[in-house]
């Protein structure tokens, strides 16, 4: 095993720790799981999946402690949400 793999709790690679990627490589990390998830999702086996949730699961939650502050836009939010919702609801035929 090369000392940059982890491996999960069936003992199969996950890929390198997060923790210990630059900011460039962890991006692009995360750019090829999000483009690999639809097909893992409709295509993968059940272990298949479950690795990929559980990766993903870790990039983000680094991307996320990397970014605590973070730019939310203002319709990814419930109350954004809302508005959408009620303006979709007085456009004619929405």
């Amino acid at each position: 095993m090369n000392e940059h793999d982890t491996r999960g709790d069936t003992g199969t690679v996950t890929g390198v720790d997060p923790g210990r990627l630059d900011d460039q490589q962890l991006m692009k990390e995360l750019e090829t799981i999000h483009r690999t998830r639809h097909d893992t999702l409709l295509y993968g086996s059940n272990d298949a999946l479950r690795a990929h949730n559980g990766r993903m699961a870790q990039l983000e939650g680094e991307w996320l402690r990397r970014n605590p502050r973070r730019a939310v836009a203002a319709g990814r939010t419930r109350e954004g949400a809302r508005e959408r919702g009620s303006s979709d609801a007085a456009t004619p035929g929405g």
